[in-house]
């Protein structure tokens, strides 16, 4: 009750003082102007008396719209719908928009703020028309455009997604590129489900033109190479990752040591492990050493690999693998505590979630490129260690 006293006061405080003034500018007897303060108390009365409808109605009637209260129409129908009050929020600016004493710009500023009462209400369609309608007004225009590019990224419109982007300034909104690339690659993704290998390359062209290392379009011309079996290729490919964005070379790497493996090329893996755990610590790399290790050298070793990698860096996987080698080296060590160990890590492994966004902390079991919380491009990563803080979790 107090915090929505403290919205509507200004409110009430705008509509005495509105009130006040018209009566100074109109001239009118002292008298007349007296009478105006028994409804502004009365709309006070209303919000002690927890009769908020009442109150806004009261308020806004004594707010005649011109051009002294546009704002504070403005501010009122934003504060609701920042509330999540989207009904208020709508009305009061469908009242504005009702008004023929608005100038054509207050009359767009009106337009902008119930389309995204609209789109806070669910209703993308009426939003979508009042964005358009502003666009074809010229006013407001960059605003409108990346409503729109909101709106069509959540229908998954991704060809009117391109068309929008390109009415948006790259000056004022760095991360366009990086979005409008993955906009190329939905398209990619969605050609490759249809099997049309050549218009799904068209599109990943283009995506690595507008963002040259850019890390899903790679990971994808990967995805087609290894399909006809170019294994060499998906090598050179997939090695370009560590520099475009270590934090996915977790998601490359089964990919790579498959590939090595068909080619026979089992030094060269074990080099390229090697040189990728020393650069990054990374989990999966120390994870395919210590078997290379127990194949090449013994079970010991590989133990002794992965104690090493725990001490510097607690992890999950790490310590399943250690638990499976002490186990397969029974004679060493209690076997009923072994498999009790590995049964709880197991089940934490299973709870862990093995990607975070980078931006809002939202957690998932499987790679989101576009994330369902904050609404980023590419700021969902694997989970490297023990997540913490994690505020959603997805599938």
């Amino acid at each position: 009750m107090i915090e929505f006293l403290l919205l509507l006061l200004p409110v009430a405080a705008a509509s005495g003082w509105y009130a006040a003034r018209k009566s100074l500018r109109s001239k009118q007897p002292k008298k007349q102007s007296q009478e105006i303060s028994p409804v502004y108390f009365k709309g006070l009365n209303y919000l002690l008396n927890e009769q908020q409808d009442k109150a806004i109605d009261l308020f806004i009637k004594m707010l005649e719209v011109d051009s002294d209260t546009v704002e504070t129409h403005l501010a009122l129908g934003n504060l609701f719908r920042r509330r999540g009050e989207v009904d208020r929020a709508i009305r009061i600016h469908q009242n504005l928009i009702a008004r023929p004493s608005l100038s054509r710009e207050q009359r767009a500023q009106a337009l902008l703020e119930l389309g995204q009462d609209y789109m806070r209400a669910g209703l993308f369609d009426r939003a979508e028309n009042l964005f358009l309608e502003l666009t074809e007004l010229k006013l407001f225009n960059e605003q409108a455009y990346i409503k729109l590019l909101e709106i069509y990224q959540q229908e998954k419109d991704w060809q009117r997604c391109l068309e929008v982007a390109t009415h948006i300034s790259h000056a004022h909104h760095p991360t366009l590129n990086n979005a409008v690339a993955h906009f190329y690659c939905e398209l990619a993704e969605a050609q490759l489900r249809q099997q049309h290998v050549g218009a799904a390359e068209n599109y990943l062209r283009r995506a690595r033109q507008v963002a040259r290392n850019h890390v899903r379009a790679t990971m994808l011309q990967g995805e087609i190479e290894l399909a006809r079996g170019e294994c060499k290729i998906v090598i050179k490919l997939l090695k370009r990752i560590e520099d475009q964005d270590t934090a996915y070379l977790s998601e490359v790497l089964p990919t790579l040591v498959a590939c090595y493996r068909k080619l026979g090329q089992q030094q060269e893996l074990y080099t390229y492990l090697h040189e990728i755990y020393d650069r990054h610590h990374c989990t999966e790399a120390v994870l395919y050493l210590a078997e290379m290790t127990a194949e090449r050298e013994s079970e010991g070793e590989a133990v002794a690999l992965i104690l090493r990698h725990l001490s510097d860096q607690p992890d999950l996987k790490g310590l399943e693998r250690l638990v499976r080698l002490n186990l397969h080296r029974g004679e060493e060590s209690p076997r009923e505590t072994l498999e009790v160990l590995l049964n709880s890590v197991l089940k934490l492994i299973d709870k862990q979630p093995a990607f975070q966004c980078e931006q809002c902390g939202y957690t998932a079991r499987k790679l989101h490129w576009h994330c369902p919380s904050c609404k980023t491009w590419g700021s969902i990563k694997p989970v490297q260690g023990l997540v913490r803080g994690a505020a959603l979790v997805s599938q």
